[in-house]
């Protein structure tokens, strides 16, 4: 206890105390046993950093610790997602200790006692601590509670002393770290010429006529790829396509849906409920016992209630009112009080006319229009039926109904409208706003009347024999499925089910698509299921429970870590190959003498000749064509009205003359043009930092063995 020591010595002051498990959280504990009874038992080992193994005892208490931070923290324990995150956390700051420390030490990096003093009442304070003693109501760090902690640290529990004493020990990682990573971005410069370019690129312009021919002008079926032409393209272009592990599935669901039995249970309980609430002495210790919604005793107007009891108002106290289905829940409701709120509410309906411009004339014709409808609507015309064929907002399709509303929620010249009605009706004159010329009426007058409402809600949920009927059925279509043929014949033979697909899984993903929790199937396509056993392509998994769904998977591809495969690339390469075969033919056709419109003349009708204006050497992009980088490097590179060479471009095959080049204006300050890459990169350097150093440390990641 070094460091407390040294800060007791340092200070005399008194306050509260604080729970520590915010600050494990944040930091993290001793995550790494890495010189402990090490590696005898490859059986328990989660991984490999820089040449040391770590023990799944290790990693274990790492995890453990920061589950109990989180529960300090959040008081909860962690669910499903939370313990994800908490298990990347500790292998990461895993693969932190162990990959960094040897680089600190070559560099002979140290922190004193003084900086670690510093990290904890100085001027450099902990962000950790500074989070978990800042002051919720006022946001300001309490320097003062910290202190008191500390020096009353060996009265609290022991737990609470065990955690601090594992907090300081990881304060000089943190200092470590925070040292060498200041230097490596100290040590990022841009030289003079480098910002000349970027400033260059950034601002050099031109105008640029261009014959473009496009790829799809030549159908796809008169193009034929073959297998080595694609594995020719990797070949060429392996840097572009590097893998890591990942498995392909292909799986079927079958939902936990709630039946009609279930639904009509759940309707007699209700209609058994509503006997009972009706005669019910306290209404809240009913709701508390019967819903699955807290009880609610706030007052509301009718723009807060459900849209159930506006159809009812005005509503009487006492009154049971349901039940009523919706969504798959059923809901009753209970007035228990009547009272007179601050604010009114009302119900209106509405026609916006907008103007297409914001001209005069064009208001005047907006105007006239509005005018227009509003007489037809005076005449005897449907205000639903004109707001569906004019209203120019999303209320058209309800017939202009805006529902009900409260005062203050719509703009300024509508709202002192409609809360001045008092019968309702249609308005006799046009409204104005911003938003253009309303026609309006009033459906609900304005009403101060709140109501207290006690609601019962039970959702229509899958009962047991659902779920088991379910469950039977997934299980009938897993010993139908012996391989991956019948798999996949099992979508032909029953049409109601349907085949999914996820391709080149991580093996250490936790939701396939949008399955969550789905971390047993993942582990089952990577060999690592409960059994130990070799999950091989074409095999077909065990049913899996996710949610209200029954899942069962076939295995379709293993990819293996290093340079993908054709067969996992063929629709990208072949859309690839295909574009360099479609190239040469319009090459070859393309003639390369006479003016643009003379090679597109005899080219023919789909060679298209443009101008793109203002192109910007840096971004790549020509109007009306599309990012096409190295037709636009080609442009800047040739003089006024030069003609460039056929290039194989990205949508097709082009020919640019730059028409002008206006180059760049020489920087007005160039040091501020290095300050501004310096400070992007700059930007990037902790990410950098730590993927070169993980690089350099052979992580191997086995994880997913365990977890």
């Amino acid at each position: 206890m070094a460091l407390i020591n040294t800060i007791r010595e340092k200070s005399g002051v008194a306050v509260g105390l604080v729970a520590i498990g915010m600050l494990l959280f944040i930091v993290g504990g001793d995550l790494v046993g890495g010189k402990n009874r090490l590696f005898n038992r490859n059986d328990n080992v989660v991984g490999e950093v820089a040449g040391q193994k770590v023990e799944l005892e290790d990693y274990n208490g790492a995890l453990e610790q920061a589950k109990q931070a989180f529960a300090a923290q959040q008081q909860r324990q962690p669910d499903e997602q939370a313990l994800g995150y908490l298990r990347d956390q500790a292998w990461n700051q895993t693969i932190y200790r162990l990959a960094f420390q040897p680089e600190w030490d070559k560099l002979g990096l140290t922190v004193s006692d003084d900086e670690l003093v510093d990290m904890v009442q100085g001027d450099n304070v902990n962000a950790g601590i500074k989070q978990a003693f800042t002051d919720k109501a006022t946001g300001q760090f309490d320097k003062a509670r910290l202190i008191d902690y500390l020096k009353n640290l060996d009265k609290l529990p022991p737990e609470n002393q065990a955690a601090w004493r594992n907090f300081e020990a990881n304060l000089p990682a943190e200092r470590l770290a925070n040292k060498y990573n200041a230097l490596l971005k100290n040590s990022v410069y841009v030289t003079t010429a480098e910002a000349k370019r970027f400033d260059a690129n950034q601002n050099s312009k031109a105008t640029v006529k261009y014959l473009f021919v496009p790829y799809a002008t030549i159908s796809d079926s008169a193009v034929k790829v073959t297998d080595d032409q694609l594995q020719a393209y990797l070949d060429k272009n392996k840097g572009k396509y590097k893998v890591e592990n990942g498995r392909s599935v292909e799986y079927i669901s079958i939902p936990v849906v709630a039946s009609k039995e279930d639904s009509a249970a759940v309707k007699s309980q209700m209609a058994e409920l509503t006997t009972q609430f009706a005669s019910a002495p306290v209404d809240s210790l009913f709701v508390s016992a019967n819903s699955e919604q807290p009880y609610n005793k706030a007052f509301r107007s009718p723009a807060d209630l459900p849209e159930q009891l506006r159809k009812q108002l005005p509503l009487t106290q006492g009154k049971v009112y349901g039940p009523y289905a919706e969504a798959g829940t059923y809901s009753l409701y209970k007035v228990t009080g009547v009272s007179t709120g601050k604010d009114a509410a009302a119900r209106a309906s509405h026609i916006l006319i907008k103007a297409d411009g914001a001209t005069p004339e064009a208001k005047a014709a907006a105007k006239a229009k509005a005018q227009d409808i509003l007489n037809k609507i005076k005449a005897g015309a449907d205000f639903a039926a004109m707001a569906r064929q004019f209203g120019t907002d999303g209320t058209k399709d309800q017939g202009g109904d805006l529902g009900w509303f409260g005062q203050g929620r719509m703009v300024p010249e509508f709202d002192k409208v409609i809360f001045a009605a008092t019968a309702p009706g249609l308005l006799p004159n046009l409204v104005e706003t911003s938003f253009g010329y309303h026609i309006i009426k009033i459906t609900a007058v304005p009403t101060k009347q709140t109501y207290q409402v006690a609601e019962v809600k039970k959702t229509i949920a899958p009962s047991d024999a659902t779920r088991e009927a379910a469950y039977a059925r997934a299980q009938d279509l897993k010993g139908q499925a012996t391989d991956l043929t019948s798999f996949r014949a099992l979508t032909t033979k029953d049409k109601t089910l349907v085949k999914q697909e996820a391709k080149n899984l991580d093996a250490a993903a936790r939701s396939v698509n949008n399955l969550q929790n789905a971390r047993e199937m993942v582990r089952w396509a990577f060999g690592f299921g409960p059994n130990g056993s070799e999950t091989k392509v074409g095999d077909v998994s065990e049913v899996y429970e996710m949610g209200d769904q029954y899942v069962i998977a076939a295995l379709t591809d293993e990819r293996a870590k290093g340079t993908a495969t054709v067969e996992s690339l063929r629709p990208e390469l072949t859309a690839l190959v295909r574009n360099e075969e479609k190239a040469k033919q319009i090459m070859a056709k393309l003639p390369t003498a006479g003016t643009l419109e003379d090679m597109a003349a005899k080219y023919g009708p789909t060679a298209q000749v443009g101008v793109a204006p203002n192109v910007v050497l840096g971004q790549g992009s020509l109007t009306n064509v599309g990012f096409e980088p190295l037709a636009v490097g080609k442009a800047f590179a040739l003089k006024p009205g030069q003609k460039s060479a056929p290039i194989q471009g990205e949508q097709g095959v082009l020919v640019v003359q730059p028409e002008t080049v206006t180059p760049a204006p020489a920087p007005a300050n160039l040091k501020a043009v290095q300050q501004q890459l310096a400070q992007q990169r700059a930007q990037q350097q902790d990410g950098k930092i730590y993927e070169a150093i993980k690089a350099h440390a052979n992580v191997k990641d086995n994880r997913a063995k365990f977890f």
